[in-house]
């Protein structure tokens, strides 16, 4: 018999986020996450996918995943640290670092594992993180589990990240300083200002922690913002994810040598989980070899944002200022958002809602995410019905 108090916890709480329009309803795939998806037998343009660049269903992709579960089996069998590290693991990790222009990298199971791993094994009670205030939940949990001081600053606000910099130098009160940033921010699609940030950091003396999880494979012809502003050799660590433009699943550290040696013998995550399968790793060593030789599918990507935010904005929608393929359309009211998105469903397209706790309230949207699988046609039929849509329900 269950805790009747755990009853009471979860039938309260889960009424309560419905009532709000606060709940999320997960809707199963019935087909691969490509341009066109099936759920419960009807077939939408999907919009909602970080498939980026189409990989996740790439057939050279698919094709090395099946080698290698044929030559190393479907699991690594063991953590890194004891004998789960195969051969292509170090592959994964050589590719990685030739991609971001580091000395080296070290592979996690996910992008989120990488935040975990990598603030705590370097950051701890002594120091001070200052932290954007729109950074992504994994770096804020990773924030909170290193138990050091976390200084939020305005929304890329170099004034006040500058202010609150000096305020805790000059206190004398932290071992170590750090600040750490999303590379691209996936609500809204804009872009950190990397050089100012890094300029501020070597100002005081400051580690720069970049995450790149929706900049690897987009900007900096692929090998992400850093790489995009000339920052290679002056940012401390760079975070990217496998699962998204890649098209796999996983996540990575890149930086100096003696960085990712430090990581290998102290993240927790890497010391205490089972390492990436062997049919992840060499897709993702596909993808990056394709992302290393080839900007074609970056080019139809960013031709594709740049087509669907025309016709968004164009229709009057709001949004935004996204300077990267994320498109919000900003709807406001939670319940209207959500109800927005349920008629596009219902006509055809599978545009995501993102309500509070995820975004502020009152600022809820229906997010896109044009990728280069993605034709012209998909698109136009896109724009048409966010057209009828929004003028059936007063939005444009």
């Amino acid at each position: 018999m269950t805790s009747q108090t755990l009853n009471n916890f979860l039938n309260e709480n889960l009424e309560d986020l419905k009532s709000r329009g606060l709940y999320n309803v997960i809707d199963p795939l019935e087909s691969p996450n490509g341009p066109i998806i099936q759920i419960d037998g009807k077939e939408l343009i999907n919009l909602s996918s970080n498939n980026y660049l189409g990989l996740a269903t790439d057939e050279r992709l698919k094709k090395a995943a099946k080698q290698a579960i044929d030559q190393y089996g479907v699991g690594a069998g063991a953590v890194r640290t004891i004998n789960g590290t195969l051969k292509i693991h170090v592959e994964l990790e050589q590719k990685l670092a030739e991609f971001k222009h580091t000395e080296a990298a070290i592979a996690y199971q996910s992008g989120f594992n990488c935040n975990m791993a990598a603030i705590s094994a370097v950051m701890d009670k002594n120091d001070a993180i200052l932290s954007d205030e729109l950074n992504h939940a994994s770096i804020i949990d990773g924030c909170r589990l290193s138990k050091a001081k976390i200084i939020r600053y305005n929304h890329s606000d170099m004034d006040d990240l500058r202010a609150k910099a000096k305020e805790a130098k000059e206190s004398g009160q932290y071992k170590k300083l750090m600040v750490i940033t999303d590379g691209v921010f996936s609500m809204d699609g804009d872009v950190a200002k990397l050089p100012e940030i890094v300029e501020i950091a070597e100002e005081y003396d400051m580690m720069t922690y970049v995450d790149d999880a929706h900049g690897s494979g987009v900007l900096g012809n692929g090998a992400g913002t850093v790489k995009h502003f000339g920052l290679s050799d002056r940012v401390d660590f760079q975070i990217g994810t496998l699962s998204k433009a890649i098209g796999v699943v996983g996540g990575y550290v890149a930086g100096k040598q003696a960085l990712i040696d430090w990581l290998k013998v102290r993240s927790r995550p890497f010391l205490f989980s089972t390492s990436l399968t062997p049919a992840d790793v060499a897709a993702s060593i596909q993808a990056i070899d394709i992302l290393l030789n080839s900007t074609e599918l970056q080019e139809k990507l960013w031709e594709n944002s740049r087509y669907l935010k025309k016709g968004l904005k164009e229709l009057g929608f709001n949004i935004g200022h996204s300077e990267t393929p994320i498109t919000p359309c900003i709807i406001g009211e939670e319940k209207t958002t959500q109800q927005f998105s349920k008629r596009l469903f219902e006509e055809g397209v599978y545009a995501k809602s993102i309500v509070f706790p995820t975004v502020p309230r009152g600022t809820g949207r229906v997010r896109n995410m044009p990728t280069a699988a993605h034709t012209k046609e998909m698109l136009d039929q896109a724009l048409a019905i966010y057209e009828k849509v929004g003028k059936e329900m007063g939005v444009i």
